[in-house]
């Protein structure tokens, strides 16, 4: 388990990265760290792993690189978010990260579009 300073650390460098896609800000949360764009959740931080929002339009690219989804355990069973770990070179790299970032706010967009019409 990586120390608190360690993890600030990480999400204050993932946050500066991510500045390239827009005014990315961090909020703690689930144990971890939401980051938000625009008051919409694109991503995650949890034990030094970076997840980025998907959906049926954009998992697939992640699943074909072999990337985890987010899980977590509640009441004894795993369930899982819309969040699927970050391709490595999204941490080294800022063109990397626009991509990779613009494709976890597209859908952020589309998951709220898709609650506005329901509600």
């Amino acid at each position: 388990m990586l120390s608190q300073s360690h993890d600030q650390s990480f999400v204050a460098s993932v946050v500066d990265l991510m500045q390239s896609v827009g005014p990315v800000s961090a909020r703690r949360m689930f144990g971890g760290h939401g980051l938000f764009l625009d008051g919409l959740m694109i991503a995650l931080v949890s034990q030094g792993t970076l997840y980025l929002k998907t959906d049926q339009s954009s998992a697939a690219e992640f699943f074909d690189l072999g990337l985890e989804s987010f899980t977590y355990t509640r009441k004894g069973k795993i369930c899982s978010l819309s969040y699927v770990q970050a391709p490595e070179e999204v941490l080294d790299n800022s063109e990397e990260m626009l991509e990779w970032g613009n494709k976890a706010y597209s859908a952020a967009l589309r998951a709220a579009s898709k609650k506005r019409k329901k509600g």
